[in-house]
């Protein structure tokens, strides 16, 4: 029984959500990924943009950190679809931590799952939510559109008190018909698992737009580091405008090769807020960084407002995976979110 007790616990698939019980002050999370799983893993392999990398790729691009036998063709998927469940894999972590924190799994749940079951966001995935976390991982070529039905269901659930919307919108690189400023972009990043054009997040942009959201993810920028090292560079916080207490502890967030910029429509203010922003590798043309601009927005907030009693914040999902690395500042922002007012 004692080496029993030292393996992970039993895995189970294809099993219908349990609701789990409110329990005042402990927030029950959910992850939302918004692609349809049997679109993308079914992309043509000799597509040259607009899709996720097959696992053959990354373990070339990525060798030899995925050339032991858990990795090879017997026991893990080799084609896009190792991709995408790389990403299933990568939020463990955070998972593991969040249900510590507030007593609960975390529920995850994809808009078109492997077995093609269609989940749109309604009150079976609301009803027992308080943070629901979409995860804005489809292509654009996918054309996935916030419902109707949905955003009137999302909009029920805001009015709910202690409810939290984090919107995850991904990059946005190569958006344009110029293949010099594709090529630029592609330097400026430097991953040679990210086309010259792959642009995600329709799904995510539906929803904002519905809802009110103005902000739009844009570009794909490569962090700063600090001087001499490998490691990503000190975010600016701005902790007079964080009544959240999300940066708490926090002086970094993930270093990943191509983040969004979240870009405001409307001027910032009290019912806006940009809560930390991260400075672009000044070394790595950009026509961002050429534009006069050197940080990105990476933490947005806003506050409960008029009829919505719920917060929204907007923050890349990269940051709640491991596949990028990881450390305690990250850490501690995932306690923040975890453990964020209710």
């Amino acid at each position: 029984m004692s080496t029993m007790s030292t393996f992970r616990p039993a895995r189970t698939y294809n099993q219908t959500h349990l609701p789990r019980k409110h329990t005042p002050g402990r927030r029950r999370i959910s992850i939302y990924w918004t692609w349809s799983y049997p679109w993308e893993a079914q992309r043509d392999p000799a597509a040259m943009d607009n899709r996720f990398s097959t696992m053959t790729e990354v373990r070339r691009v990525a060798w030899p950190n995925y050339e032991t036998t858990e990795w090879d063709e017997a026991h893990f998927l080799q084609g896009i679809a190792g991709t995408l469940e790389l990403f299933h894999r990568s939020t463990l972590h955070f998972q593991e931590l969040a249900g510590e924190i507030t007593g609960h799994p975390v529920a995850v749940f994809q808009r078109i799952d492997q077995a093609g079951y269609k989940l749109p966001i309604d009150d079976r995935v609301l009803a027992d939510t308080d943070t629901l976390m979409v995860f804005g991982l489809d292509h654009v070529l996918g054309q996935e559109e916030a419902q109707p039905e949905e955003v009137a269901a999302i909009q029920a659930w805001l009015r709910r008190e202690g409810t939290c919307l984090l919107l995850a919108p991904h990059h946005d690189v190569g958006f344009t018909d110029d293949t010099t400023q594709r090529q630029i972009e592609y330097l400026h990043h430097g991953d040679p698992l990210v086309p010259r054009q792959q642009r995600f997040s329709q799904y995510t942009r539906s929803l904002m737009k519905a809802l009110d959201v103005p902000v739009y993810n844009k570009w794909g920028l490569r962090p700063a580091v600090i001087n001499g090292t490998d490691q990503i560079a000190p975010l600016t916080g701005f902790g007079d405008l964080d009544t959240p207490r999300l940066l708490d502890n926090v002086t970094t967030f993930n270093f990943h090769p191509h983040l969004p910029h979240y870009e405001l429509l409307a001027p910032e203010g009290e019912a806006l807020r940009v809560l930390g922003r991260q400075r672009i590798d000044p070394t790595r043309p950009h026509p961002f960084t050429e534009a006069g601009n050197t940080e990105l927005n990476a933490l947005i907030w806003m506050p409960p407002a008029g009829p919505r009693a719920g917060d929204i914040v907007l923050v890349d999902s990269t940051n709640f995976t491991t596949l990028f690395g990881g450390t305690d500042s990250l850490v501690s922002f995932w306690r923040n979110v975890a453990s964020m007012r209710s």
